[in-house]
């Protein structure tokens, strides 16, 4: 209504005139048309419409008074609440305009018909005023909303898809309703590969809480992601705040312990401790139990932890040395860790190199010095397993 408004008030006003002494309006017709405009701004938008059909009921009107007139019928009708008189006027200044002021015209029509709710018509004047060069916010906007009330998913797929690509080229931000609707569309048409596409742009441009919980839900469920990276997925959920609940709490303190990261696990039950996730309700006792364990079997890595980074140097492949390197990271030695994954890097052998990367990024993370570095390795990571995705999610999760 606010657009309509605006619009329907510039058509009244539009080239600047001055009702009761523009050029060839008699003062029978500019008269009560002043007096109209008076009471529009006095908020008496029916009164209004009365002194416009005073002026209308004058004979022999000139081309000129006619315009007028249509144009303070548009602005009195659509304050009134009569869009149908408002668009009828509306047709016929479009009928005598050209240039911009025609196509204002045309995207007030468009308006109009949304608000008399024939949505069809609605679309037709929203297209002609695209076509005659109008581009507005409110008018793509309004086109949206019509392509959402068709139900026609695919158009507004490919109509927000064009958008979102073409911000892209231009070395523009997306805008964020655009990636809205085009997730929206790729859902309703059950493109969960597109949906979660869509969902990484958002996070990439976008960071809130809610698409990093909408996106990390999903992404195990996504074709190909290996589970093997589910302590993954939980970690970038553990730094975005959307890791939720007691069971995913205790779920994620036995996965680091199974990999043997006390170090980590020790953090994740902290912190569920302290959100009250952890040592509450019935399961109190076994969240007691999990910290215990965690506790011992941290003891024991501090007091291996000399031997096992020698093992692992003495190693014919570099495996071991990613593994206690990461453990490193975990302990809140970072630059050692980020040294010793580069020598397992280097020594070769590995079984899964792109997870071995996927650790160095990590691990740069941590140190202030190596964020573009960090940066560079994440985004360089391969793979169609989930570590690809894995990497450039915590490139924009090291940015929070």
């Amino acid at each position: 209504m606010k657009t309509l408004r605006a619009l329907t008030l510039a058509l009244a006003m539009a080239g600047g005139l001055t009702l009761v002494h523009a050029q060839g309006l008699r003062p029978e017709v500019g008269k009560p048309l002043q007096q109209a405009a008076d009471l529009l701004k006095d908020g008496k938008a029916r009164n209004a419409l009365a002194k416009v059909k005073e002026a209308e009921s004058v004979s022999n009107l000139t081309s000129a008074e006619r315009l007028t007139i249509d144009r303070m019928k548009a602005a009195a009708a659509q304050r009134a609440g009569d869009n149908r008189t408002a668009a009828d006027a509306m047709e016929d200044i479009y009928d005598k305009v050209s240039g911009a002021e025609k196509a204002q015209t045309a995207e007030a029509l468009a308006f109009a018909y949304s608000q008399l709710k024939d949505l069809d018509k609605s679309g037709q004047w929203a297209d002609k005023a695209q076509q005659l060069g109008r581009d507005t916010p409110q008018l793509r906007q309004l086109q949206q909303y019509l392509l959402s009330q068709s139900g026609d998913y695919a158009a507004i797929a490919r109509d927000a898809t064009a958008s979102v690509s073409a911000a892209e080229k231009a070395g523009r931000r997306p805008d964020e309703g655009d990636l809205l609707r085009l997730a929206d569309a790729q859902q309703r048409q059950k493109n969960m590969s597109g949906y979660i596409g869509t969902l990484e742009k958002l996070l990439a441009y976008y960071p809130k809480k809610d698409y990093w919980s909408a996106y990390l839900g999903r992404l195990q469920r996504k074709s190909g992601f290996s589970a093997r990276y589910g302590l993954d997925v939980m970690r970038l959920q553990l730094a975005t705040d959307t890791l939720d609940g007691t069971d995913e709490y205790f779920e994620m303190a036995q996965l680091a312990l199974q990999d043997g990261l006390p170090f980590e696990a020790m953090k994740v039950i902290q912190k569920g401790f302290a959100s009250g996730a952890l040592g509450q309700g019935p399961e109190a006792s076994r969240h007691e139990r999990l910290k215990a364990l965690a506790q011992q079997r941290a003891a024991e890595r501090k007091a291996s932890l000399d031997r096992d980074t020698a093992d692992a140097q003495a190693s014919d492949n570099g495996n071991a040395l990613v593994d206690i390197g990461y453990a490193h990271v975990t302990m809140g030695m970072a630059d050692q860790g980020v040294k010793l994954i580069e020598q397992g890097i280097a020594k070769g052998g590995l079984k899964r190199p792109e997870e071995a990367n996927l650790r160095l990024g990590m691990a740069q993370l941590q140190v202030p010095a190596l964020k573009s570095a960090a940066t560079k390795t994440l985004r360089g990571l391969k793979g169609t397993d989930g570590v690809a995705e894995i990497g450039r999610l915590w490139t924009v999760a090291g940015r929070q």
